[in-house]
């Protein structure tokens, strides 16, 4: 299956407060990215942000470095066209993380929420952890928000791999220690809850 037609099919079908994963804010990622207190300068990628409503609170944040990355280009249209002008401050990708090359030593902050759980080949996690760790500075943080062990096997239709923090842990290897991890019942917009894990990793 083409992942790039079946996400674009998604957004070009269905508004995007009408997927299973939409919130209104992403509370728990902010919460998080709030307690770094990272400089406004900070370079920030939201992998598999389409449509999410991330990079509004981190403008509204006065974050000066955004870039947000998704295989759907309907997925960031959406995102666009609700920032208007603002949409000029963020730099949009349309690509496959496990294909796509970002600068060396880049970033300070990549953030992820349902993406990772998405890649349930060994060898497309480990092409993943190896554009993470190209592009992510010394010392720099990862947010990453997966299903947890208890939550769906599936999503929009295709199989996932449910994680805990421990095997988030084996997968990232010895180059990140985790810090932080949440646990958060996600409430979606059809009143069901979905159970995902939080981890806060930094690069060694």
């Amino acid at each position: 299956m083409d992942k790039k037609n079946h996400w674009e099919g998604v957004y070009n079908t269905k508004a995007s407060d009408d997927v299973s994963w939409f919130q209104v804010h992403a509370t728990q990622s902010l919460a998080m990215i709030d307690k770094l207190k990272l400089e406004k300068t900070a370079a920030i990628i939201d992998i598999g942000g389409g449509a999410s409503t991330l990079v509004d609170d981190l403008l509204i944040r006065g974050f000066e470095n955004l870039q947000v990355l998704d295989l759907s280009a309907a997925a960031l249209a959406v995102s666009q066209s609700r920032l208007a002008e603002k949409a000029q401050k963020v730099d949009w990708l349309v690509g496959d993380i496990t294909e796509l090359e970002l600068p060396k030593d880049s970033l300070d902050l990549w953030h992820d929420r349902a993406v990772f759980h998405f890649l349930t080949e060994a060898a497309d996690q480990q092409k993943y952890i190896s554009t993470l760790k190209h592009s992510l500075k010394k010392g720099g943080h990862v947010i990453i928000a997966t299903f947890a062990e208890d939550g769906p096997q599936k999503c929009s239709g295709l199989a996932i791999q449910r994680h805990s923090a421990e095997s988030l842990q084996r997968i990232f290897g010895d180059n990140f220690e985790l810090l932080e991890q949440f646990s958060e019942q996600h409430q979606t917009p059809f009143t069901t809850s979905q159970n995902f894990i939080y981890c806060l990793f930094s690069k060694r």
